[in-house]
């Protein structure tokens, strides 16, 4: 069966899903996005600045998860610029240390306006 993580660390969902589902040793994260949990709204404007707070927020439900970025076998990336794909990975490099595998897209919107929003899978083990 699969577990329903939550933490109150890191932002709460803004629609009907979990922060993040562990099922079988895997931790697989919803995507997170620039809110700070204090707050509940993104407090930064620029890319590097977002993305520190979209990784501080996966560090907590990856946390919670029993897991952390040592352990993540997968991202998927979504910018609002594809321009700011440099200044993205300058910021996601610190943290993601293990160079898993990744996917990294722009897309049109994101949601409340981010700049960014990233997923990862890792596992527990």
């Amino acid at each position: 069966m699969a577990e329903k993580i939550y933490t109150e660390t890191a932002p709460a969902a803004i629609g009907p899903y979990s922060q993040a589902v562990k099922a079988n040793g895997v931790v697989y994260t919803s995507g997170q996005i620039a809110i700070v949990p204090a707050t509940g709204n993104i407090e930064a404007n620029d890319i590097q600045g977002q993305t520190e707070q979209v990784m501080k927020n996966l560090s907590e439900v990856l946390k919670a998860s029993g897991t952390d970025f040592s352990k993540v076998v997968k991202t998927t990336c979504f910018l609002a610029d594809i321009a700011d794909f440099g200044a993205f990975n300058e910021i996601y490099g610190k943290y993601i240390t293990e160079k898993p595998a990744r996917s990294c897209v722009a897309v049109k919107d994101l949601p409340k306006g981010a700049l960014v929003e990233v997923e990862v899978i890792a596992v527990t083990d």
